[in-house]
């Protein structure tokens, strides 16, 4: 069979994007190819639940653009479908001079991407949130916690409904480009389609490059690394707790997360990863020897180390050391103490970076004849994935179906 699409990747992106394509195109043939045995199995499956309001993001990018709609295009569809949300609101807490000025050019931030916020003083941030020390804050009713995973089965059974096929266990082995469509070679055989989507998060730079695309950036992974409280610490806070992030990097920092099952979690650090799928605890299970050579042989990851070695050694040795992980968070939260961290699943970032070390902070796409590829979608991907779901299936339309 030929398939007029196939699309590679089942985390959110790539199933928002099956299934609003497949809405489109009700007569087109529509496959969907993912490597692992269910959906959502990485970044999808390990973030925090967040639904983020867009916050930190320039203006003009695609990230606050499609941040913004995302948030409500999310609430939206749990409501519609009865999955379980709840929009508890984000407070930024800032501990010390340096980040009260952060802390208003942040809310200035906000008033340029149509946010809605309010400032606070430290006596009515300690009102609303009595376990929290802080000089002042930030409030953002806009902000909410789900779990992408339920989000995720829901498009992938509404994609199924409407005729679309998935195939599980099905590893990209090779991609061939030719005149007149795409072959997709995988663990399981062969398909070919008259156009391809890959939505492929830490594999994306393999899969463009099998394409036979040239670019300038490699996915470096970076490992969250979590912490749960224990359970009498499920009503510590009544919203999510952010500190005011350094700007320059493209985390937000350690952060206090009620999660929709009721716990709470701190986290996450960014440490350079070792693999693409190093979730393991072990530091030795950690270890790729493909990723870390591809790693060693990218100039721009040498360029990234050089220009941002003092915050990569201060991460580190948040990851080394649990004490001072624990400081991260004795800075708005006092009463947490060393035992109160309890382990908690890790997570891996994909972040593009170009050869001359920059980080990639937007989303990218790369583009072939026949293919368009999501190149880098950092966070907020998954509260994001609805409009850029929305965006790819209009490209795909507009260039392979007009």
């Amino acid at each position: 069979m030929i398939y007029d699409v196939i699309i590679i990747g089942a985390g959110i992106i790539g199933i928002s994007t099956a299934w609003q394509l497949q809405q489109r195109l009700p007569d087109a043939n529509i496959l969907l190819l993912e490597k692992e045995n269910s959906y959502a199995k990485h970044q999808t499956g390990h973030n925090s639940g967040v639904i983020h309001a867009g916050v930190y993001y320039q203006p003009d990018s695609l990230k606050s653009k499609f941040c913004k709609i995302g948030l409500k295009a999310t609430m939206d569809f749990c409501r519609q479908h009865d999955i379980k949300f709840d929009q508890c609101g984000k407070m930024l807490v800032a501990t010390n001079n340096a980040e009260m000025a952060r802390m208003n050019d942040l809310f200035n931030r906000c008033g340029q991407n149509n946010i809605k916020a309010e400032i606070l003083n430290k006596h009515q941030l300690k009102y609303r949130e009595p376990a929290i020390t802080g000089l002042g804050g930030i409030y953002i009713a806009d902000t909410g916690i789900v779990n992408y995973r339920d989000v995720s089965d829901k498009m992938a059974q509404l994609f199924i409904n409407l005729g679309g096929v998935v195939k599980l266990n099905s590893m990209v082995i090779d991609i061939n480009e030719i005149s007149d469509g795409i072959i997709v070679t995988t663990n399981i055989g062969e398909f070919k389609s008259k156009y391809l989507i890959s939505c492929t998060g830490l594999m994306a730079d393999h899969i463009v490059r099998m394409l036979g695309i040239e670019i300038d950036f490699q996915i470096i992974p970076f490992r969250g690394e979590y912490y749960q409280l224990p359970e009498k610490f499920n009503n510590i806070v009544k919203h999510l707790i952010y500190p005011i992030s350094d700007p320059e990097l493209p985390f937000l920092g350690v952060h206090l997360t009620r999660m929709i099952d009721g716990s709470v979690t701190v986290g996450p650090n960014a440490v350079l990863s070792l693999s693409r799928e190093g979730y393991a605890k072990s530091l030795m299970q950690q270890i790729n020897i493909t990723d870390v050579t591809q790693m060693l042989k990218f100039s721009g990851f040498w360029k990234l180390i050089r220009d941002n070695w003092r915050s990569g050694l201060n991460e580190a040795k948040n990851s080394i050391f649990k004490s001072e992980y624990l400081k991260l968070v004795q800075k708005y939260c006092p009463e947490i103490t060393i035992d109160d961290l309890l382990p908690y699943p890790a997570g891996i970032r994909a972040q593009a970076v170009t050869n001359d070390g920059k980080l990639i902070h937007d989303f990218l796409f790369a583009e072939s004849k026949r293919s368009i590829n999501v190149a880098n979608a950092p966070s907020p991907a998954a509260t994001s994935a609805i409009p850029i779901g929305g965006y790819i299936t209009d490209k795909a339309i507009k260039r392979f179906f007009s």
